[in-house]
């Protein structure tokens, strides 16, 4: 996610590091690179000359900060400006005064709205409502029966009776109603935005069921282009919200760092895999913080506290008395491997560009795994036993090297600092509430 713009502004805050201050001159050929990053990004380019315009303004009005550096009081400033294109707040779902609250997904064909539907309904469901999906796409082959695959698997109800879209939603409201819902998520029929006949279906929809919110579902991936069909559909159908699909596989991230500021829309979640639980909240200071490679710790503890088990007060509490071995090292990358990728997860940690390039993936945990398993009991607990010969007769047991093995084992003695300060971290974060709630 932003993979190729993190790069990008990574190196230019690694030019000013060098700097004594910030002035005119450094100033001015760091936003030349910013500019340059951005439209690579392929971030509108108007947006990107109102940004460069208020950065610009923000850093010359500085103050020189003798305990700061030029670097920092510019990263600063850049995570200011862009938690204001992307919002500056986090904007949840609103919620109608009499239920069922009723959420209208909306976009083109391909965008991912039948998919997308099912995990905001699994998302509302984990928050304590009742859900129904209605299923008023007619056209596409089984866009019925797959959302009603996707309800069972979440565990929700889907209505699909009814000829034409419409009906299929009137008749979805009655029986949410008769069945206690307090939520009717409806997912409508992909069209162009030029499809004038498709469009005025949906105009008279909303004018006749009145959803609370119209959600437009856009195709990250499809850059300006997701951007030019969101305005569109915010004139037609006033929209009252984005949810962005395929963020995780957009290395550049300009829908993202667009949509807002070019349709006044808020972008209320993003897609962030093809599991049914690959969706979260749209925070935008938590997006500017990984766009500049500073992690976003919130929301790593949130999805950890999901997947919490017995086994992780034993391993806080092993932490915290300097315990930790490489037995447990091998349940939390277990642990960490149930929450996703690990090559995903680096984008929730404040790590340098050259971690990000090593390639972690399903192979890596694998050969860590294999590793740590081909160690005696006693390795495991003590690994400061393992010598020179132990290497050797692990890295044959394992299929690897002893180069491998020696890597594991520093990466061990990293991963243990840093946890401890996660755990720290975490508590703060818990104890401060500093924790916001989805939606």
């Amino acid at each position: 996610m932003f993979d190729n713009l993190r790069t990008r502004l990574s190196k230019i805050f690694k030019k000013l590091k060098g700097e004594a201050f910030l002035s005119e001159k450094n100033i001015e050929e760091a936003l030349k690179e910013v500019r340059i990053a951005l439209l690579e990004a392929d971030v509108n380019y108007r947006v990107v000359r109102e940004f460069l315009t208020l950065t610009r303004e923000k850093a010359l009005g500085k103050r020189v900060l003798n305990s700061v550096s030029p670097a920092q009081q510019f990263i600063k400033i850049v995570h200011e400006e862009l938690v204001k294109i992307l919002g500056e707040q986090a904007t949840g779902l609103l919620t109608a005064p009499v239920p069922p609250s009723i959420y209208m997904l909306v976009g083109i064909q391909g965008s991912g709205k039948t998919t997308t539907c099912a995990k905001l309904g699994l998302i509302l469901k984990n928050k304590g409502r009742k859900v129904l999906l209605a299923a008023t796409d007619t056209q596409r082959p089984a866009a019925r029966e797959q959302l009603k695959m996707l309800g069972e698997k979440i565990g929700v109800p889907t209505f699909t009776e009814g000829r034409t879209p419409l009906e299929i939603a009137l008749s979805a409201l009655k029986t949410s109603r008769k069945l206690g819902c307090n939520v009717v998520l409806l997912d409508t029929q992909g069209r162009l935005q030029v499809e004038e006949e498709l469009m005025k279906e949906l105009e008279v929809m909303r004018d006749r069921i009145k959803p609370t919110e119209i959600l437009l579902v856009a195709d990250a991936m499809t850059g300006q282009e997701a951007v030019n069909i969101a305005s569109t559909f915010n004139e037609r159908l006033s929209l009252d919200g984005i949810i962005l699909t395929k963020v995780d596989s957009d290395a550049r991230g300009g829908a993202a760092l667009s949509m807002r500021m070019v349709t006044g829309c808020p972008i209320k979640f993003i897609g962030t895999g093809e599991k049914i639980q690959d969706m979260e909240a749209f925070y935008p200071d938590r997006i500017a913080s990984r766009i500049l490679g500073m992690g976003d710790i919130v929301t790593l503890v949130e999805k950890a506290e999901a997947v919490e088990s017995e086994e992780d007060e034993r391993m806080l509490k092993r932490l915290k008395a300097n315990e930790f071995n490489l037995e447990d090292f091998l349940l939390y990358l277990q642990k960490m491997k149930s929450m996703g990728p690990l090559s995903k997860l680096l984008d929730y940690l404040p790590v340098e560009q050259k971690v990000r390039d090593i390639g972690l993936d399903d192979k890596h945990y694998k050969r860590v795994e294999a590793i740590i398993l081909s160690m005696t009991r006693e390795e495991r607990a003590e690994p400061r036993i393992i010598d020179g010969s132990r290497k050797k007769r692990i890295a044959r047991g394992s299929g690897t090297s002893v180069q491998q093995v020696n890597q594991l084992l520093k990466q061990f003695q990293f991963a243990k600092k840093r946890m401890k300060e996660m755990v720290k971290y975490g508590h703060l974060i818990k104890r401060k509430g500093w924790l916001p709630k989805l939606g």
